[in-house]
């Protein structure tokens, strides 16, 4: 995964040229540690992945959005409502959006927030504004409310910025923090999907509903989840992936303890430790199904991720030059 990789327009043709339709690109994400902390307040440390989502436009009479066929009705109906509250932010400029993505949908792989911070980076730039971070943020924080109802930010925040990130969101009395992660040595990251998984706000929300009733119990899950992030941060700008697949895995067993792993995810992770992995752990918010993350230092053998019977895609970590 080349740091390069941060979503950008296309530049415009020289005189005398067709000029190109708008694009914008927005990257998934992976969590290698801290999901569920951090919508608590802890750190998450978070990469970007060369798969993302990709918007492109075409002058249109009307501000409309197309693609995706695959989204189911209820899915397309969730995106229309998010498409139209940022069409509205931004004057509805006459543009005709078509979405591409190489993500699969509801794997915990930021599909929502690549989506959304593709489409508000193309309509910020077709109303004539500047399409800057900050107002790129904005914009797809409201979609990724529509998709999820209290989003941790992290998802879109990564996909914004095109860069791994140690994230904490803010909470009362302590504020956030965003902060750039160099990475040290180059490694390979396999992403099994696990298959289907319920949404994610009906896991959160049960993760909640136990951290209320015991409090003391889940908060130190929490707060050890957060120093996992710190830890495993601290060893990717070191080069060190040994102790950072340690920090994965320790982080499973801890999202395991919390409720949000499944025999299919746990029996994904072994797989992949099994196949030679430093560290592997679920990803996103977990529940039935979902994506395992498994960090290796190069990418193993076709036929050694063959007979782990899982579905598979791969990124690679490139360290900043």
């Amino acid at each position: 995964m080349s740091p390069g990789s941060s979503a950008a327009h296309r530049a415009a043709a020289p005189a005398g040229r067709t000029r190109p339709s708008p694009e914008a690109f927005g990257p998934g994400k992976v969590i290698l540690l801290g999901e569920h902390a951090v919508v608590y307040g802890h750190p998450a440390l978070a990469v970007p992945l060369t798969l993302g989502v990709t918007a492109r436009g075409t002058p249109a009479a009307r501000c409309s959005l197309t693609g995706l066929p695959d989204l189911t009705l209820a899915q397309r109906r969730m995106l229309d409502t998010a498409f139209d509250t940022v069409a509205e932010a931004t004057g509805r400029p006459p543009l005709r959006i078509a979405l591409a993505s190489t993500l699969p949908v509801s794997m915990g792989l930021g599909s929502s927030a690549a989506l959304a911070v593709a489409v508000s980076r193309l309509l910020l730039s077709a109303s004539g504004a500047r399409a800057s971070p900050g107002k790129v943020l904005a914009l797809a924080l409201r979609m990724e409310e529509t998709f999820h109802g209290t989003p941790s930010g992290v998802d879109h925040t990564v996909s914004a910025h095109g860069t791994p990130l140690l994230y904490r969101r803010p909470v009362p009395g302590r504020p956030g923090r965003v902060r750039r992660v160099r990475i040290g040595a180059r490694a390979t990251l396999v992403l099994a999907l696990a298959g289907p998984r319920r949404g994610t706000q009906e896991t959160v929300g049960a993760l909640r509903r136990r951290a209320v009733r015991w409090p003391e119990r889940y908060g130190r899950l929490f707060r050890e989840m957060g120093r996992l992030a710190v830890e495993g941060t601290e060893a990717l700008e070191a080069g060190d992936l040994e102790s950072l697949g340690d920090a994965m895995n320790v982080n499973h067993g801890l999202l395991a303890a919390a409720g949000v792993s499944s025999p299919a995810l746990d029996g994904a992770v072994a797989a992949l430790r099994r196949a030679g992995a430093l560290g592997a752990k679920l990803t996103g918010a977990g529940g039935d199904g979902g994506a395992v993350v498994a960090l290796f230092r190069k990418a193993p053998p076709s036929r050694v991720l063959d007979e782990t019977g899982l579905v598979v895609l791969t990124s690679e970590l490139e360290p900043h030059r």
